[in-house]
């Protein structure tokens, strides 16, 4: 779960990580409102949508006086904001963060991530902070420093010593740093956190660290011990899709391809997009119905496949162990006669109760092709998509 820049903020100042002042406003009159509560000079108005480089697509914009907050929220709000995060979609800007002006002596990189791999928490830090960090990450990925830093251990001094050793910094960046990345880690463990980013962590020219933006990704297994964060989810930032799956129990990903997807397992559900992709197709969706689906589930996962309308086939790969094959054939053939199926459906079962599954699907009357492997299934899937 993400959520918007200024709720990163409210949680930023709660655990004591410096933040510049700022109000939220939905309209161009709340605008011009915070910029005079903010009383000063300067002001910067920020588009609130979940995706990064706004900057470059014009949802960051300074403004020099109440007037012109006004004004610059006006075009702002209702715009598509489309940047390399949102894709050719774009997202609608509903409101924006009026955010006091810094004075910026430097602007630097920060993020602290889970690594599965390593099980660790792995701090990132860079001195070329600011709009262009994935151009930096891209083409010189040695200007930013990595450390891991193990749970069961716990954040010490040499980490951060570690972490900044590569780097020529202002004096007395390292003992005001100490702090901000020591709260960064608490917060981090406290609030279930895969991903906390500073970009740009701002070093003022009066000698402060600052978090002048916050990008948070919570572990959505884990919401259920923090209801507070899980208040903070904005449905109209979300594939609509996506927000239908998980009410069914469902964990679903759409993407740009034309191939529906409906599989059992996370590690199969990737393999077969991997698969697809190999075969000269492209998945429309990662969709995993889990390991004990009931008919509904299948039936709602087809409705949600069916909704997508770049979708031109559906390839079924379940592979029973936990789940029962004869269960899947029941829910396809309900779901496909209920909505009515008009597109090429592709089936691989293998597992418990298969025969019986083969049998139900055999015997359903509908045009469902059959595949003998995931191989098999993911080359007649393509070939179907592409007639």
């Amino acid at each position: 779960m993400n959520i918007h820049e200024f709720q990163a903020k409210a949680l930023f100042r709660d655990n004591s990580i410096p933040v510049p002042k700022g109000f939220l406003a939905t309209t161009p009159i709340e605008a011009e409102f915070a910029f005079r509560r903010l009383g000063g000079e300067v002001a910067v108005v920020k588009a609130q949508v979940h995706a990064g480089g706004r900057g470059k697509a014009g949802g960051v914009k300074l403004v020099k006086s109440a007037e012109e907050a006004n004004s610059v929220t006006e075009k702002m709000i209702g715009m598509k904001l489309i940047t390399p995060q949102t894709g050719e979609q774009g997202k609608i800007v509903h409101k924006v963060y009026v955010e006091a002006g810094s004075k910026i002596e430097k602007e630097y990189y920060l993020a602290l991530l889970l690594d599965r791999k390593s099980a660790a928490i792995t701090f990132m830090f860079s001195t070329e902070g600011g709009m262009n960090i994935e151009d930096v990450a891209h083409n010189t990925p040695e200007k930013i420093a990595k450390i891991n830093v193990d749970p069961t251990l716990g954040l010490k001094s040499y980490h951060i010593t570690d972490l900044l050793r590569p780097f020529d910094l202002p004096k007395g960046y390292a003992k005001k740093f100490r702090p901000v990345a020591t709260n960064l880690y608490k917060m981090f463990l406290k609030y279930d956190f895969s991903l906390l980013e500073i970009n740009p962590l701002i070093w003022t020219t009066d000698g402060e660290i600052m978090a002048i933006d916050g990008k948070m990704n919570f572990d959505d297994n884990a919401l259920f011990r923090h209801p507070e964060i899980e208040m903070l989810r904005d449905f109209a930032e979300e594939d609509a899709r996506e927000i239908e799956a998980s009410k069914s129990g469902l964990s679903y990903i759409g993407l740009d391809g034309n191939i529906g997807c409906l599989v059992n397992g996370a590690g199969l559900a990737m393999a077969t997009m991997d698969i697809i992709k190999h075969y000269g197709g492209a998945p429309a969706n990662f969709l995993d119905v889990g390991g004990g689906a009931t008919e509904e589930m299948v039936r709602n996962a087809f409705r949600i496949i069916f909704s997508d309308k770049h979708v031109k086939t559906v390839f079924v790969n379940i592979f029973g162990g936990i789940m029962q094959c004869d269960v899947i054939a029941n829910g396809i053939c309900g779901a496909a006669k209920e909505l009515g199926l008009k597109m090429p459906l592709i089936v691989r079962l293998e597992g418990t109760n298969v025969d019986k599954g083969r049998e139900i699907l055999a015997n359903s009357g509908l045009s469902i092709i059959s595949a003998s492997d995931m191989a098999d299934g993911a080359r007649k899937a393509v070939e179907a998509a592409n007639k």
